[in-house]
């Protein structure tokens, strides 16, 4: 795991991005401002020969305030200019178990795998230390033989159902980038991110390790604070 903490962890992230999206790669987008930034200094990449995913999704439609997909589409990409990358998103609206099982679908047909292995998974952190929509204890962390898996009940605001990659295919990224920032986000970061913190199901960041691959961490000042470096 490599930490990297900066003024703005945006840049160093859609850096990452377009590294990613000029060599035709997998990756898993995720919501939030943060993110939101990134998307829009990437967008200059070329991403024709990408292939955009979503970590996890509330079951809103696609044109909703709370969508994920579309602070992606207005950020990133409705801006890119050129072709535009093959886009595979989370079908919400139809549910949080359909739309699981349709999104499952489509990642095993694309990628043809048993565990289909993205190439890059970007994630956040919420203040409660879950990641994509895996709530602190809730059973959605338990599972093992799903790709993707709906939530009835989220754990956090906005208490919607989603649909959530699950652990195995986190894991199983070639390069997982986390992105948080703010004081907000602190506390999490510690119980996530501490080498001397044991992994737990209360705080499912920190069940979040590379399989095979890599993991960059990338903070700024404030919600790395109570971090041990």
């Amino acid at each position: 795991m490599e930490v990297h903490v900066s003024d703005n962890p945006a840049v160093e992230c859609a850096a990452i991005l377009r590294e990613a999206a000029e060599a035709g790669a997998h990756i898993a987008l995720t919501g939030g401002s943060t993110p939101g930034k990134a998307y829009e200094l990437a967008a200059g990449a070329d991403w024709s020969a990408a292939t955009l995913w979503w970590g996890d999704e509330r079951c809103v439609p696609p044109d909703d305030d709370l969508s994920n997909f579309r602070l992606a589409k207005e950020s990133l990409i409705d801006r890119i200019d050129g072709e535009r990358p093959e886009v595979h998103r989370i079908r919400g609206e139809r549910g949080p178990h359909t739309g699981a099982d349709d999104y499952e679908r489509q990642l095993r047909e694309t990628l043809g795998e048993q565990m289909p292995r993205l190439d890059v998974v970007l994630l956040g952190l919420g203040p409660d230390a879950h990641v994509a929509s895996l709530f602190p204890g809730h059973e959605t962390l338990n599972v093992r033989d799903r790709v993707a898996v709906g939530e009835d009940e989220a754990g956090l605001e906005p208490f919607v159902p989603r649909v959530t990659l699950t652990l195995p295919v986190l894991c199983d990224g070639r390069h997982i980038v986390f992105l948080v920032s703010g004081e907000g986000k602190a506390d999490a970061v510690e119980r996530a991110f501490a080498e001397d913190r044991e992994p737990s199901r209360d705080a499912p960041g920190s069940l979040v390790r590379p399989r095979e691959g890599r993991m960059t961490v990338l903070l700024d000042e404030a919600a790395a604070s109570r971090l041990r470096l």
